[in-house]
């Protein structure tokens, strides 16, 4: 198989699984969503690494995602400082401090956005424990994402240092996720019945 039929063959693959896995998000009832959410929160919360870290790079659940809202509050009431994505016009994504429910404002594709000054796509740097969003991730840690790409840069300037945790729903923490070279792995999911699995 040549390069080309190896990529197309690539982006069949995850293609087909995006559907799988938005399909069976899009089956969980609001109660559903808010219980895992909570339970979600919870776990994260609880990981020593988030409990010793000044500063926490996370994002805003949009639709079926793994609710976030709750977690990105918790942080911020306890005095983490938070950095939210702005999405940029090359699916890049720059950085702001989240200062609370009132910081917010609407963004492109349905997002909501921290309003504080930007700081740069490097900002991310700074942070002690950055939490990314996923469709599925495998057990070494390869992680699915929406195809924009956004996620897989910022896995790319985060440190080999610093954890890196992605937050599913039971079930999407796969055997194998079809991943090529520029994807970028994490080292950690949260699941709801499960809590944090460590990923070799």
């Amino acid at each position: 198989m040549d390069r080309t039929d190896h990529e197309a063959t690539l982006r069949s693959r995850k293609a087909a699984l995006r559907r799988q896995i938005a399909s069976g998000r899009q089956e969980k009832s609001q109660l559903e969503r808010d219980a895992a959410a909570r339970c979600t929160r919870d776990a994260v919360l609880s990981l020593p690494e988030i409990q010793m870290a000044g500063t926490v790079a996370a994002y805003l659940s949009v639709g079926t995602e793994p609710g976030t809202r709750g977690l990105v509050y918790a942080l911020w009431k306890r005095g983490t400082y938070v950095l939210l994505p702005l999405l940029q016009p090359d699916n890049d994504l720059d950085w702001a401090s989240y200062e609370g429910p009132g910081s917010l404002a609407p963004g492109p594709r349905g997002l909501l956005e921290p309003t504080e000054p930007r700081r740069g796509v490097t900002a991310v740097t700074s942070a002690d424990l950055v939490i990314v969003p996923a469709l599925a991730v495998d057990r070494a840690g390869r992680r699915l994402g929406r195809g924009g790409g956004s996620y897989d840069r910022v896995l790319a300037r985060t440190g080999a240092a610093i954890p890196t945790i992605a937050l599913l729903y039971d079930g999407e923490l796969l055997d194998e996720v079809p991943a090529g070279p520029l994807d970028q792995p994490v080292r950690m999911v949260a699941q709801p019945r499960d809590g944090i699995i460590r990923l070799r």
